[in-house]
């Protein structure tokens, strides 16, 4: 296939002879969050799996200050 003029990232046409219909209807109709991360951090990342499991080793340190600003008064 030929690509876009204007953007040689696209071709000037795709073919969805083989997706599937609503594949991601269900997924999505439960809500998205999509953040974006920078280049050099997503690097570290190779997946969403990753970045799950590292925000959720964050997520006891998070608590333990939180509990620490609560017993301060802050």
């Amino acid at each position: 296939m030929k690509p876009m003029s204007n953007d040689p990232n696209m071709l000037e046409e795709y073919n969805f002879n083989k997706g599937i219909r609503g594949k991601y209807t269900e997924r999505y109709s439960k809500g998205t969050n999509v953040v974006i991360i920078d280049p050099d951090v997503a690097e570290f990342f190779p997946d969403e799996n990753s970045v799950n499991d590292a925000l959720r080793s964050l997520i006891p340190i998070i608590k333990k200050r939180e509990k620490r600003a609560a017993e301060q008064g802050h």
